[in-house]
């Protein structure tokens, strides 16, 4: 299901959270209201972790990671790092990156099968990206922005692109991601749609200021629909290349 929630004041939920299949990171200090909404959901299926990333909140926009593994910035801490390996399942691959363009989640978009990255990024991040993730990783830019983890927001039943990635783009990426791709927004228009939300398999936590119009957009596009749970997030629409709503 898709949910709004507000982190202090702040719409832009992937900033201050990393949602994935098998554990949550989300920042210190938010209201109780902004971690009731991940516990209300979570809490008795995949570990929430409360964290800082390099002593700063923006976790959601350090950081990338899907299932099988995290990626964090050569700048977090031995204390951070420990409380995270302490945290997240053990099957989980925790891997520092020495990397220029470190704050990951804005050049790093990723599911369990594959990530998008900056044309940028290091030949060595790449290949570590291709390890510990366990994807097949691919150069990009979404509607000719080079910050791929920020204009898209993306599990293993679809993704979000910027609003204005035409159409021929959209086709491109989504037969690389294998998923459906929808040209969307969050939070009343912003374009920013992987640092304004975050999501997997069966939930969606976007800004207060999301619409009815754009939080059905989400739900439809991540078939976060009726019967849609961690149990049977196998959906059967997998078929489906590229849909666009009207």
């Amino acid at each position: 299901m898709a949910l709004r929630a507000q982190f202090e004041n702040s719409n832009e939920v992937g900033v201050f959270a990393t949602l994935t299949n098998s554990y949550a990171l989300v920042a210190t200090g938010g209201s109780m209201n902004f971690y009731s909404v991940f516990e209300a959901e979570l809490a008795d299926i995949i570990p929430i972790c409360h964290t800082t990333i390099a002593g700063t909140r923006i976790v959601g926009r350090l950081t990338a990671g899907n299932r099988k593994g995290l990626l964090v910035p050569t700048s977090t801490t031995d204390q951070e790092l420990q409380h995270l390996r302490n945290s997240i399942p053990e099957s989980v691959k925790i891997q520092r990156i020495e990397e220029r363009l470190s704050a990951l989640g804005n050049v790093i978009c990723c599911n369990d099968h594959v990530a998008l990255v900056h044309p940028d990024i290091e030949r060595e991040t790449e290949e570590i990206i291709a390890d510990i993730l366990g994807v097949e990783v691919f150069r990009q830019t979404i509607s000719e922005n080079v910050l791929v983890g920020s204009y898209c927001s993306l599990s293993n039943q679809g993704g979000i692109v910027h609003p204005k990635t035409s159409i021929e783009d959209q086709d491109e990426l989504s037969s690389l991601l294998q998923v459906p791709l929808v040209a969307g927004s969050v939070n009343r228009g912003s374009p920013v749609v992987g640092a304004g939300m975050v999501v997997n398999d069966w939930m969606a936590v976007t800004g207060l200021d999301t619409t009815a119009t754009e939080l059905s957009v989400v739900e439809s596009v991540f078939k976060l629909g009726e019967g849609m749970g961690p149990g049977n997030v196998q959906g059967s629409l997998r078929d489906t290349m590229v849909e666009t709503f009207y």
